[in-house]
């Protein structure tokens, strides 16, 4: 699954041109590499992204073209 599109199915980032902004300026990496939108993730990566001094990672759990708001959270685990 494109990065771009798994940030806004699991609602890291709420919209998908904000997550394609976020990772053309360089704040989105995937595995300690930084990231473009279209770089592919799979399950047991780990996103790191940074907005302002704040540093959030996550380790995807699992990749769903589709899910309900309240399941979206199940998609991945804050690990920092």
């Amino acid at each position: 699954m494109r990065l771009d599109k798994y940030l806004k199915v699991s609602r890291i980032i709420k919209r998908r041109t904000v997550a394609n902004e976020a990772c053309d300026g360089g704040r989105v990496s995937v595995n300690g590499k930084v990231a473009k939108p279209g770089a592919e993730v799979k399950e047991g990566d780990i996103l790191e992204i940074r907005f302002g001094e704040n540093v959030t990672k996550y380790r995807i759990v699992t990749l769903s073209e589709h899910v309900l708001k309240a399941d979206a959270v199940g998609m991945y685990k804050i690990i920092g």
